[in-house]
């Protein structure tokens, strides 16, 4: 019995042990909301956002947001000449949304909000042609640390979204 019992609690000090230990990267998650600029005559529709830490500048955005994590199907972090880039990729439902909302919001800003650990606003692109392809490239107001950790808390969450849809 007390051999049983000893075993018992060996595989609970393990299971505790990697438990702890696969809690870190993995788990990371990130959020990502896409908001497009409307006139501030639609008062009860806008929300005035800081863009930009340093220098900000607000902007009405509308407060229901167009896209969010879960119509991301892939995030990535591209080289630029001088820096680099944030590169969303949205699922079909968000392409559909996107390239809607481009159609109608062309020369607007696309307000790009996300909850990393820190909730931030981070860049604010303007929309100069429909966006049919679903891909949306900015430059993040963050570190390229942040926005490691951004793409793959956006990734962690496309793991999970695409297991469950194949339950």
């Amino acid at each position: 019995m007390k051999t049983r019992l000893l075993w018992f609690n060996l595989f609970l000090a393990v299971a505790f042990i990697t438990g702890c230990t696969t809690t870190g990267v993995k788990s990371e998650k990130s959020t990502l909301r896409l908001h497009f600029e409307i006139d501030a005559a639609n008062n009860d529709r806008i929300a005035s956002v800081p863009i930009f830490r340093a220098n900000p500048m607000f902007l009405n955005v509308e407060r229901e947001y167009v896209c969010d994590e879960r119509n991301v199907s892939a995030a990535s972090i591209i080289d630029q000449p001088g820096g680099f880039a944030i590169q969303i990729q949205l699922d079909r439902q968000g392409t559909w949304r996107l390239e809607q909302s481009s159609l109608t919001h062309k020369g607007k800003h696309l307000a790009v909000f996300s909850h990393f650990g820190e909730a931030r606003w981070l860049a604010a692109p303007v929309i100069h042609k429909i966006i049919s392809n679903g891909r949306i490239i900015f430059t993040p107001d963050a570190t390229r640390e942040e926005s490691e950790r951004i793409v793959r808390g956006l990734n962690n969450g496309v793991k999970k979204n695409s297991f469950q849809e194949s339950l």
